[in-house]
């Protein structure tokens, strides 16, 4: 069994030196914690060093199973540990209160998962990427960073800063879609009641009449019968098209179709484009401020794009930069950002300061955003209001044209 040998600190403050004979450093860490000590420096004996570093791969590989952070844990669990550092504590204390006071069974399981990589040697970012798939590359590269800078609080506040931006551009354009989603299914919901319960019933008792009906009437009459007999045929045909069409932007070609498509989308596509515009600047301009050299920057800030379109068109800006074209010029050159856009990365290079223009760059296209979500909502509520007063006044201009009309017909007949 491997042998540590140990210098820490007793409640009194008093330093003591020692030797345990342990699997791993991480069980040193336990052992020394269970007597109240505060390990300063664990070293292993040079004779088990290189069993022992076999083990450890051996208990890192199948000793725990990566947790996957949701977005709001992945939140908390940034600002707490930034908040924990802040206050003074080192990196394996401030993961063993994460561990000991959260209530998230998750964040509590990667923090354990961290404290055990980081007694193993490894650094926090390595840690990191095999704790939890949730921290991406961008997410990993700016913790090493701030390890390497000494400002690791820092960078974690603006990683958790920069998560809850991105998080609440996606929340906007999902809230905004709600309300005009539910009017829409409301709408088709009125005109299946009309047409498959309300019109037959109506044509029923104007048909025992035997009276003539108005061209409005029959019309509506037909199409009534239309969709009650084939139904079924219209439902498959529409699932039919939905697995296609879903089978085919799961292909790589369909899915580059589709994220450049979706940015074209009358009222909805501005929407989209600025979305991902504003995600672009927020990301790079956290990078670059955070000092991430640019290249390395910008191939991270592609990565964290969820558009295929725009990663590719980013991926030949990195490749033009790469080859010493300035950033501004590159997007102008790939022709798919906005002039905006361009003009601000420009004057960032011009003044020295890309990271501090990207930002409010950000800002800008986050006011943006929320001008472009308001108009669409305000423009398709009323037309999608509109559109069931016309359905309607259309079914009860019919019904009303057939009674007046069957009215007429039993006086003439009196």
């Amino acid at each position: 069994m491997p042998s540590f040998t140990y210098t820490a600190l007793n409640p009194t403050g008093q330093q003591v030196s020692g030797k345990l004979q342990v699997g791993t450093r991480a069980e040193v860490f336990r052992k020394l914690e269970q007597q109240s000590l505060t390990p300063m420096k664990v070293v292993e004996d040079a004779s088990a060093a290189a069993t022992a570093k076999g083990k450890a791969k051996a208990q890192a590989a199948g000793d725990f199973e990566q947790v996957k952070l949701k977005r709001a844990q992945l939140i908390t669990f940034t600002e707490e540990l930034a908040d924990l550092l802040d206050g003074g504590l080192q990196i394996d204390q401030a993961l063993r209160v994460m561990a000991e006071r959260q209530d998230s069974p998750g964040i509590k399981k990667v923090a354990d998962i961290l404290r055990n990589e980081l007694r193993e040697g490894s650094t926090v970012s390595k840690a990191l990427r095999k704790a939890s798939p949730s921290f991406d590359d961008m997410y990993i590269n700016m913790t090493a960073a701030g390890e390497a800078s000494g400002s690791l609080p820092d960078i974690l506040r603006r990683q958790a800063m920069n998560l809850n931006i991105l998080h609440e551009l996606q929340s906007k354009v999902t809230q905004a879609m709600i309300y005009p989603s539910m009017l829409t299914i409301a709408c088709i919901g009125m005109i299946i009641v009309f047409t498959t319960v309300v019109v037959p019933q109506i044509t029923s008792l104007l048909g025992s009449t035997g009276s003539k009906l108005p061209l409005a009437t029959e019309v509506l009459i037909k199409v009534s019968a239309f969709l009650g007999s084939w139904w079924w045929l219209m439902l498959a045909v529409g699932t039919i098209a939905f697995l296609l069409f879903r089978g085919y932007v799961n292909t790589p070609v369909g899915r580059m179709w589709w994220g450049q498509s979706r940015m074209k989308i009358p009222l909805l596509g501005p929407v989209i484009a600025t979305r991902l515009y504003a995600q672009f600047a927020h990301s790079l301009g956290n990078l670059v401020v955070n000092g991430v050299p640019l290249l390395n920057a910008l191939k991270l800030a592609s990565k964290a794009m969820t558009n295929v379109f725009m990663q590719s068109q980013l991926s030949k800006a990195v490749a033009l930069v790469g080859e010493g074209a300035a950033l501004s010029n590159a997007l102008r050159k790939v022709g798919e950002f906005p002039t905006l856009l361009v003009d601000m990365v420009a004057v960032g290079e011009q003044t020295g300061n890309l990271g501090r223009s990207l930002e409010k760059t950000a800002a800008r296209y986050d006011k943006e955003l929320d001008i472009r979500i308001n108009r669409l909502t305000t423009f398709i509520s009323p037309a999608i209001m509109v559109f069931m007063a016309v359905i309607v006044g259309t079914v009860a201009y019919s019904i009303v044209t057939a009674v007046f009309s069957t009215s007429q017909g039993i006086h003439s007949h009196v």
